[in-house]
């Protein structure tokens, strides 16, 4: 029996009491929030065990990634290694051959351009002789003239001397045959002699040009010589090349004994955080189930008639939420909107929005009718924070006044200041929503922001139209 919040009940050893049920209240209601606020570490500390478990697992195939770049490495070094033997050992085959054959070319070039010069030489000295030749032919065509003049003088005084100049007159005969035969021999040998100095000035212009091109083959030869002498430099290079990457490969070596190393730990600390995860969870779900106990607790104590501090708001959700259904039934009767629109869960996106708003068929007139009832909530009770509708989805149309301003280019501050037209399908504003007992009790933490939680409790009342539930009132409240 109970009487002005105080009950009779019998203890263990017989002995009747009166206990004070409303005290009980109000320290079941204290045990239920700090309940909520156990939880709400306990999912704070799931939440941060999920985050470490995906840094991780990013680490592990970082990790993972970077020991298959390293064997790539190490193969690719082993490759070039190889390459840079091989090339080394042609490079240097190579080098050898081109220097032998440069040095044995021009020896055969300065040989062949010192016998072109010697032969150069030669031809000139031929050309001096054949002038003088030439000189001297000249001389004996003179001469055979000459003696052609004398032996035609010689005939002339032989004939006139008659007989006695007949033994000059053969004489001067025979003179003149050899004096033509003299000149036809001087004539033959200066056309040969022309002929022959025309080859040799042939012949000394293509030595000249021989020689020219020796000397540009010496040249050559000798540049020849300094690209052997470079290829050299080049064996070199290679060989330092090489040891450079024998030097290089130990490192690498280290370096992917220790990235196996780390991806060892980083498996054994992924298996750590796993089992960490997996009992978070386990205490996570131990910790609903205990919120939902006190819940319960808290319903069964205020049922049984006994008052709390939960009790005023209790009632005003449910008067508040009785009053929308009966707002709704008139606006269908007044065709302001219909029992389909009314129900209408085809969330369509609000363009460039962030945080995502959505609009429906009954917007306009959750607008028209229910923020003014909604904004008198917040007198009930200083500690009151917002009074909402929302259907059995989370969404809310209408918010309060304070919180339903125009979006801005912040979404930080959208997201505090431009709470209408949302759905918030949290664990609270679902059981909100789709809870159909005469009230539920809720008491979970909100975040303010920079790591900052502040204890609320949210009560709510279902919302029926014409018998059909549409969601559930909300008041939220500071603890």
């Amino acid at each position: 029996m109970m009487t002005n919040g105080l009950a009779r009940v019998q203890t263990e050893n017989g002995e009747v009491g009166d206990v004070n049920l409303n005290e009980l209240g109000q320290r079941a209601s204290k045990l239920g929030v700090e309940i909520a606020d156990v939880n709400g570490v306990v999912s704070d500390l799931s939440e941060i065990g999920k985050a470490q478990a995906g840094y991780v697992q990013a680490a592990v195939s970082a990790s993972q990634q970077m020991d298959r770049a390293n064997q790539l490495l190490s193969s690719s070094m082993g490759e070039t290694k190889q390459s840079a033997d091989r090339a080394r050992d042609v490079l240097t085959h190579s080098s050898e051959k081109i220097s032998a054959t440069v040095k044995s070319s021009a020896t055969k070039m300065r040989v062949l351009s010192e016998s072109a010069i010697e032969f150069r030489d030669t031809l000139g000295s031929v050309d001096a002789t054949a002038k003088k030749v030439q000189s001297a032919s000249v001389s004996i065509s003179q001469i055979a003239r000459e003696t052609q003049l004398l032996s035609l003088n010689a005939s002339v005084e032989a004939a006139r001397a008659g007989d006695s100049g007949k033994g000059f007159a053969i004489i001067a005969t025979a003179v003149k045959t050899l004096a033509d035969e003299i000149q036809g021999f001087a004539n033959q040998n200066a056309e040969n002699l022309e002929k022959l100095m025309e080859i040799l000035h042939g012949l000394q212009e293509r030595t000249a040009g021989n020689v020219d091109l020796a000397n540009t083959a010496i040249k050559e030869a000798g540049e020849a010589a300094r690209t052997g002498e470079q290829l050299n430099e080049l064996v070199d290079s290679v060989g330092v090349m090489v040891k450079d990457i024998e030097a290089m490969t130990q490192p690498v070596a280290e370096n992917l004994k220790a990235a196996k190393s780390i991806g060892e730990e980083l498996g054994r600390l992924d298996g750590t955080l796993k089992t960490s995860q997996e009992r978070l969870n386990v205490a996570s779900q131990r910790s609903e189930n205990i919120l939902g106990i006190s819940e319960d607790l808290m319903e069964f104590i205020v049922n049984s008639g006994v008052e709390t501090d939960d009790s005023k708001f209790i009632k005003a959700a449910q008067q508040v939420a009785a009053k929308i259904g009966s707002i709704f039934e008139n606006a269908i009767e007044r065709r302001d909107v219909s029992q389909s629109d009314l129900f209408d869960q085809n969330y369509r996106p609000i363009p460039k929005t962030d945080p995502q708003q959505f609009t429906t068929r009954y917007l306009h007139m959750t607008d028209a009718r229910l923020l003014g009832l909604q904004d008198s909530v917040l007198k009930l009770d200083p500690r009151v924070a917002f009074s909402v509708a929302v259907d059995t989805n989370g969404y809310l149309p209408t918010h309060n006044s304070i919180y339903s301003k125009p979006q801005s280019s912040d979404p930080v501050w959208n997201a505090a200041n431009c709470r209408n037209r949302r759905i918030f399908d949290d664990r609270t504003g679902l059981s909100a929503g789709q809870s159909t007992k005469p009230f539920l009790l809720q008491t979970y933490r909100r975040d303010m922001g920079g790591g900052k939680f502040a204890l609320m409790k949210d009560v709510s009342a279902p919302i029926y139209v014409a018998g059909r539930h549409w969601g559930g009132l909300r008041i939220g409240y500071k603890v």
